[in-house]
């Protein structure tokens, strides 16, 4: 290829991009607009008018290749040559959306609109009779679909998975686990807009196992225990302020709860199969939740929000 086709070449496929680019927001504008105003049926005329707009415009963009492009010899060939690069170009733009709507970044709103008459100039490179102009469009549509198709949807899935940690987050002061107790692991995490809970069970089967840690904001200054006492209900607040109540079950059974204050939470354990020894251990090993833990608890399914 000489160096004035060349550059022939070059303005042509700028010409095509430079056309498309105006034209296909202008004309899906005027598609939401109508469909907004009218419901489907008034996008019609919007298509009738628009569609032969289009391929008006681009065979006059590719009248300066006539020297260049066969197809745009002649004003019958060129016109079918507009409408190949119109129905090839438009494919690319209606994948484009369906990648963005995945959630595949193609940068920002000035970015996205100048990608528009990407695909229909290089739909438009396909029909020039140059081997390295073809490849170029062949490494460009490569490109597009490694990142539409695997780069993308993987960067996409990161910035959903980091938008996830970051909501889990939100109440740092209230994020606090226990290790979990010999023969138990965490089954159950919630986070909630103002409190963290955790359950453990049993990791066997067929045995049952189960407390319960919950991390809230304190709703009072200090711990007080109820001024009238339940039936069977002990409570008691030790020196350090720390609260412990005693509910007796059915069949001799009993249900220890304590409660405390550490930093700026409010925290609380409770099992009928710990005791009081194995709750304050579970007290002891409180720890703000790490990432890795978070990581797990998400990876595993068995963290959520709760309300």
């Amino acid at each position: 290829m000489t160096r004035d086709r060349g550059a022939l070449t070059a303005l042509h496929l700028f010409l095509v991009w430079a056309t498309m680019t105006a034209a296909v927001p202008t004309f899906g504008f005027g598609l939401l607009m109508a469909a907004w105003g009218g419901g489907a049926g008034a996008t019609v005329p919007v298509l009738a008018l628009g569609v032969p707009a289009a391929v008006g415009l681009l065979a006059a963009a590719g009248t300066p290749a006539r020297t260049v492009v066969p197809l745009c010899g002649s004003v019958p060939r060129r016109l079918g040559w507009a409408v190949l690069v119109l129905l090839l170009g438009t494919l690319g733009v209606l994948a484009g959306l369906a990648a963005h709507g995945r959630g595949v970044d193609l940068g920002s709103a000035g970015a996205r609109i100048a990608l528009t008459g990407v695909p229909y100039a290089v739909a438009a490179a396909f029909f020039v009779p140059s081997r390295w102009v073809r490849l170029g469009a062949l490494a460009v549509l490569a490109a597009a679909v490694a990142h539409g198709g695997l780069t993308g949807p993987a960067q996409a899935e990161q910035r959903r998975h980091e938008a996830e940690v970051a909501r889990y987050r939100e109440n740092p002061e209230l994020l606090y686990l226990g290790t979990a107790p010999p023969g138990m692991a965490v089954s159950r995490a919630r986070v909630g807009p103002a409190s963290f809970g955790v359950e453990y069970r049993a990791v066997r089967q067929d045995t049952f196992a189960y407390a319960a840690l919950t991390v809230r904001r304190p709703v009072t200054p200090a711990l007080r225990c109820p001024r009238f006492a339940e039936k069977g209900v002990t409570c008691a607040v030790d020196a350090r302020g720390g609260m412990r109540t005693v509910r007796g079950l059915p069949g001799g059974g009993r249900a220890v709860t304590l409660v405390r204050r550490h930093r700026e939470a409010e925290v609380e354990v409770t099992s009928q199969t710990l005791g009081e020894p194995g709750l304050r251990r579970l007290l002891a090993t409180l720890h703000p939740l790490s990432d890795a833990e978070l990581e797990e608890l998400m990876r595993e399914k068995r963290i959520d929000h709760g309300f």
